[in-house]
Order: structure tokens, then sequence, then C-alpha cells
């Protein structure tokens, strides 16, 4: 059947690429050689399967998952034998994170990274890993240091300035986050520019510096509105209270795809989210299928999250969304 000849076809064209990429490794031994060849061409097979196929989308995903699993296993043999490839830790770290297991592929990364300690690209999903591997989405100084190395090797890598900012703005160093934000606004297209400046405006509202320029305003793509719990109606609130409204990409990166915050003073009726809130221009809020809205009282009026912090029930939309979505807290 078609069906089951086309992967194995993908599978087989995956493991004659291997051999030829794995050739130079048959002399330290004929058996780890065969098995990185076949590894691999399970991982093809497997990721045939997965995207290649139309009729993937129609499959049940416990099978995928199951296949997924397979080729993982195989890899993880495969470096048993030869565990000198930065390349085969850094496809492990992408498999364990597609599977949901970030504790496993923060740590094949971090293989990664010991192995080839000047590649830029592994050292920022090393960082990212290691932070959606984290309780808190944070990153901690090792990831921290692995995106200033990547940028220092690759000082125009976008996305190891995107990541570096969210680092800073997370341990309250908001002048820096703003400065690293600014010197991508010349090397991303005029709408992602847009969105960035609005970061960057906040960022540089938080530490207390004028904007270079305000905030861009983009139409609204989802409509919020906050029940506020009377505790915080009718309590002793300092006015510091800043509400932030944010949605975050159902199982993506550690940081919201879109966030406003406003003071609780007066606090409207409604908020509107929209590609201008968005504090990656390159993955703005209309770029995702799913979010999940929540909001959070601060009374420090901190973007990072502290004791005394108040969160709403998260809720999870499908876009584009018509309706209002409504937040509440427990």
């Amino acid at each position: 059947m078609v069906s089951n000849a086309l992967p194995v076809l993908a599978g087989l064209v995956a493991a004659l690429m291997a051999a030829l990429v794995l050739w130079p490794l048959r002399q330290q031994g004929r058996r780890g050689f065969m098995l990185g060849v076949l590894a691999l061409g399970v991982v093809g097979a497997c990721l045939y399967v997965l995207v290649g196929d139309p009729r993937a989308a129609r499959m049940q995903p416990t099978p995928s998952v199951a296949t997924l699993r397979d080729g993982v296993s195989a890899l993880q043999q495969a470096l048993e034998r030869d565990p000198q490839r930065a390349d085969g830790w850094a496809l492990l770290g992408r498999s364990q994170s597609e599977l949901g297991n970030t504790a496993a592929a923060a740590e094949a990364f971090a293989r990664a990274v010991a192995l080839a300690p000047d590649d830029a690209g592994v050292l920022v999903e090393a960082a990212q890993a290691r932070a959606q591997a984290d309780a808190g989405k944070q990153f901690d100084d090792t990831a921290m240091d692995w995106l200033q190395q990547a940028r220092r090797l690759a000082p125009d890598a976008e996305r190891a300035s995107w990541l570096l900012g969210i680092a800073l703005r997370q341990r309250g160093r908001d002048a820096e986050a703003a400065d690293v934000w600014s010197s991508l606004l010349p090397r991303v297209e005029p709408g992602a520019a847009q969105a960035l400046q609005a970061q960057i405006a906040i960022a540089r509202e938080a530490a207390g510096r004028a904007a270079d320029a305000p905030a861009v305003e983009s139409p609204a793509l989802l409509q919020v509105r906050v029940q506020l719990p009377n505790a915080v109606k009718h309590g002793d609130w300092p006015a510091t209270t800043q509400v932030f409204v944010l949605a975050r990409a159902v199982g993506g990166p550690p940081m919201p795809v879109a966030a406003r915050r406003l003071p609780l003073a007066g606090f409207p009726a409604r908020v509107g989210l929209g590609d201008g809130d968005s504090p990656m221009p390159t993955a703005p809020l209309s770029a995702h299928a799913d979010v999940e809205v929540l909001a959070r009282i601060s009374r420090s009026g901190s973007a990072n999250r502290s004791e005394g912090d108040l969160q709403s029930e998260v809720v999870r939309v499908t876009l584009p969304h018509d309706g209002v979505v409504e937040l509440r807290f427990p």
C-alpha cells in the first residue's frame, strides 16, 4: 500500500543520507556505524509519518507519538555508541521537546553545547530548552550565558536577541532589554519593527526612561474582559498595582505572545490584544492558532511574578476569535 511504502521510502532515503554523513565514523566501529545509520533512517521515516504525508493530519495522535518515541529510542542507542555527535544530541533535544519531555530536552541540548560551544544556533536552542524545563519558565545564569555567547558569535542572530531581551526583563533589567531589542530595529521588516518598538517602549517605561517613540497601536485580535475580584475592588492595594493581560502560545516558548500592562486604578471594562502587543515581532499574536489568555494583578507593578500577586484562571482560545474572553479569578 502507498501509505506503508512512502514512509519506508523516506526512511531509506534518510538512511542513505545518514550513511554518507556518518561514513567517516565507520572506522570507529562497524556496529556503531550501522546503528547510527539505522537510527537516522527510523527518524526520517518517523518525521515523514508525522509531517510528510497529507493524510497524517487525520491520523490518531497516539500512534504518531509512539512512533516518534521509537525513533528517539533508536537515536539514544546510537548516541550511546557514538556520544561525540553534537548534531545527534541537538536532534535528540528537539525530539524530546516535541514529546513534551522538557527536562530530557534540556539535558540533551546541554550535551550538544558541551560538544559545540561555538554553534550559535545550538546555544540558542539550549537556552530556550533550559528555560522551558524550569518550573517558572525562567532563563537562569547558564541560559543567559549561552544567549550572550550566541550573540557574540553571531551578532545578527535575531532569535538570540529576542530571548536575551526577555531574559533581561525577567531579571528586572529593563533598560538593558530595551537596548538589546533596539539593536534589532534596523534589521527587521517594518511591520515587525512596529511591534518591537511597542515592546521597547514598555521596557523603557518600566526602567523609568522616556520612550523614544509612542507605542504603535494595532487592531485588536482579542477582546478580553477581566472580572476583578471583590478583594481587589474594595481592598487596600498600593498605587503601584498593575494588571497584566497576557496571551501565551499553547505549547510554545516561555513568554507571552501578546501582553498589556494597565494600572489597577481605572482599569477598563475591556482590554484589546493585537500584534502590536507581541514581544516577538517574528511571532506575533496573529501567527498563532491557539493561545492561553490570563490576567495577573501585581502589587509591585513588576512584570516578574512575585509573592502576593493574583492570577486568573487560564482560558484557551482559538484564533480568530470574535467574542469576548472572560477572565475570572479563583
